[in-house]
């Protein structure tokens, strides 16, 4: 794998190197102390994607490409998906294939067609008869395996984050805008039943005004770094600085505050601790000394401000040893919330319907029985109808099952999905512009606008329902 991952990425340097014209109009310059990335016009031959529906699919013909740590959960779920059909399996190794078509076979499903070898996604990507391919690879491989499929009119659904540079958002968002194809970052956190309540509760105005939220992903891997094949991941964090892995923390938190429907990420500045514990487990790993100096810093800090006035708090830690935390915090002019390591609601008592709660106080946390109460009077719409099956399906106690059904069923009924290109593009960004900030000593970061001045179009996050 790590010579596709290499391959992938001399492929997309070589790309640059030919069109340098086209790397200066998606890099940055510095002026007056701030690092300013350029948002170029668009294309005449391109069209916005806010808001795009496809017409209805009956049946969503799905090709899974990468079956390695997250793909066979993914075709365990869709066997659970009635609007959907598993037409095409895909993955480097063929022994990986035959034990997702062992998953096909338990269901009762019928096999799919195989595909592997280097190359194999572009013979499923070249099949007439998939309307979606889903991608579970290394993250180097999302952008060029999701561009091919789009160029092979594929509509694309991608693990996280979607990209890994500028130039690859931007990839992205003009083969969609191109193509007229979906292409959905795989954000299986915005579907977490605590942040889906709390984005109800918001757009119910029980927070009141939503000025600051906080987002992380704090997760110890050291009893994972050998599950990732050809070392990937970890290659990875030893050579780059920044929040290398941002959406399941930024991606509720944006959602939160309608980032590109009525308002938009405006200046970043980010900066991490040196390399303690990174160094020492690259030490461990290959050999004191043979990675001379672990770039990633054990603790990352991001900073947002946006277009009107809110703030942004994400972090990133994959290295020392502390309790999972994606932070995931709401503050409010009327209220507040915060997951972890507690979930806790804090609201005054006029805020809320529907609910006998009362006698409540915005200064403390409420009780864990109002808190659930209010919580179950303020389900989700999109919730309501599928948690007791999600929970039964799986997938990180049932997220990721309600991220693939929504999925299928905007497909099936020709709806705007609940996450676009821009929301994939904004949310990736990170990862280059946390590493710009924090080479250039956390100097402040002006990020592009993948949305090209359309980010206040739309009026507030809506997930479409059928009627």
């Amino acid at each position: 794998m790590r010579k596709v991952i290499f391959a992938a990425m001399a492929a997309l340097l070589a790309l640059s190197c030919s069109k340098k014209a086209v790397q200066d109009e998606y890099g940055y310059i510095i002026k007056d102390n701030q690092i300013v990335y350029n948002t170029p016009a668009r294309p005449a031959d391109q069209q916005s994607m806010l808001n795009f529906a496809c017409d209805p699919i009956e049946n969503v013909r799905v090709g899974f490409v990468g079956l390695g740590m997250r793909g066979p959960g993914a075709v365990q779920r869709f066997c659970y998906l009635e609007d959907a059909t598993i037409v095409a399996l895909c993955d480097l190794y063929p022994e990986r294939v035959e034990d997702a078509q062992k998953i096909l076979d338990r269901h009762g499903k019928p096999r799919a067609a195989e595909y592997s070898g280097e190359e194999g996604y572009k013979e499923l990507c070249q099949r007439d008869d998939i309307d979606l391919v889903y991608l579970a690879v290394p993250w180097q491989l999302h952008t060029p395996i999701a561009v091919y499929a789009m160029e092979h009119g594929k509509h694309v659904a991608i693990e996280v984050p979607a990209a890994t540079s500028i130039e690859e958002c931007w990839a992205l968002v003009n083969t969609s805008e191109r193509t007229r194809k979906h292409c959905m970052m795989l954000e299986n956190c915005c579907y977490d039943f605590f942040e889906l309540t709390c984005l109800n509760m918001i757009q119910e105005g029980l927070f009141g005004e939503v000025v600051h939220v906080e987002g992380a992903y704090c997760h110890n891997l050291d009893p994972y770094w050998d599950e990732y094949q050809g070392d990937w991941r970890m290659l990875y964090n030893r050579e780059h600085h920044g929040d290398v892995y941002p959406t399941h923390g930024i991606g509720p938190i944006c959602e939160d505050l309608n980032i590109h429907r009525g308002d938009k990420m405006d200046v970043l500045v980010s900066m991490d601790t040196d390399a303690f514990n990174g160094q020492a487990i690259a030490d461990k790993r290959y050999g004191k000394g043979v990675v001379e100096k672990y770039a990633n810093g054990d603790n990352t800090m991001t900073f947002i401000r946006t277009r009107k006035g809110k703030t942004i708090l994400v972090e990133h830690n994959v290295v020392t040893p502390r309790p999972y935390n994606r932070m995931y915090q709401v503050t409010g002019t009327k209220g507040f919330a915060n997951k972890y390591p507690n979930e806790g609601l804090a609201l005054g008592a006029e805020n809320v319907k529907f609910t006998a709660v009362d006698d409540l106080d915005a200064e403390e946390y409420m009780s864990d029985a109002a808190r659930d109460a209010i919580m179950a009077a303020y389900e989700h719409p999109i919730s309501k109808g599928i948690a007791e099956k999600a929970r039964a399906v799986g997938g990180h106690g049932g997220m990721d099952f309600i991220m693939d059904y929504r999925l299928v069923y905007c497909l099936h009924n020709g709806l705007p999905l609940d996450q676009d290109v821009y929301d994939a593009a904004e949310w990736s960004s990170l990862v280059e512009l946390t590493e710009v900030s924090i080479n250039h000593g956390s100097m402040p970061v002006v990020m592009p606008d993948f949305t090209r001045g359309e980010w206040n179009k739309l009026d507030g996050l809506k997930f479409a329902l059928a009627e």
